[in-house]
């Protein structure tokens, strides 16, 4: 199997990625500055389920995929936020505020809960076992659904 097809076939098991190095480079039994490391980016459309602020500052988004008629949590999105979206994107999930959390099974995060009803396009590198997103970055509102 070529390198080509590895790779194709790591990112479609919805693993991270492959570390690599250069075929005719010598190898020294570490890692040096002939290994190259690939990530698989793969993408997911989630509920928005809450926002988070620190320090007076917007956080990063709440996000699950739906299971039946249950909402389980997928993970917390911090990166990819430009200021523009945060101010929009605050705007709207503020009208959106609810009491509880909407996860079927509770997480242990103070955040600001919503309806989910927006959905945001993620994203991310790879899911651990239980399923949360691994460096997930927000790309953008899923208007269309």
């Amino acid at each position: 199997m070529d390198g080509a097809e590895l790779y194709s076939r790591v990112c479609a098991g919805e693993l991270e990625g492959v570390v690599s190095k250069i075929a005719d480079s010598p190898y020294g039994g570490v890692r040096g500055n002939y290994w190259v490391k690939t990530t698989c980016a793969h993408r997911e459309t989630l509920a928005i389920a809450g926002f988070k602020i620190k320090d007076n500052r917007f956080d990063g988004i709440f996000v699950g995929r739906q299971n039946g008629d249950k909402l389980v949590y997928a993970g917390k999105v911090e990166h990819g936020f430009e200021d523009a979206v945060v101010a929009e994107l605050q705007q709207r999930l503020k009208k959106l505020v609810g009491k509880t959390q909407p996860f079927a099974k509770r997480i242990p995060n103070s955040g600001i809960w919503v309806e989910p009803r927006l959905a945001a396009e993620v994203e991310y590198r790879a899911k651990s076992a239980n399923g949360h997103l691994r460096h997930p970055s927000f790309k953008g509102l899923r208007e269309d659904l």
